[in-house]
């Protein structure tokens, strides 16, 4: 994970641990469908935070908003 905003990095670790590794395994591909998220960075934005990441399954860009 990279962190370049400290504001989603407070928001992210408010979040208990278990729900985290849910939200990281149940992200939409366009090609896989339901994948993990890897290689990720956690950024704000007006409605909570986003992870953007790979595709653990065939390496696409994806993303996944987490609202407030």
């Amino acid at each position: 994970m990279s962190v370049s905003d400290f504001e989603a990095l407070k928001k992210w670790n408010q979040i208990p641990k278990d729900f985290q590794e849910r939200l990281l395994t149940n992200v939409f591909c366009s090609k896989c469908f339901e994948t993990r998220v890897v290689d990720y960075s956690i950024n704000s934005d007006k409605f909570g935070i986003v992870i953007r990441g790979k595709c653990e399954k065939c390496g696409r860009d994806i993303a996944r908003v987490v609202e407030d």
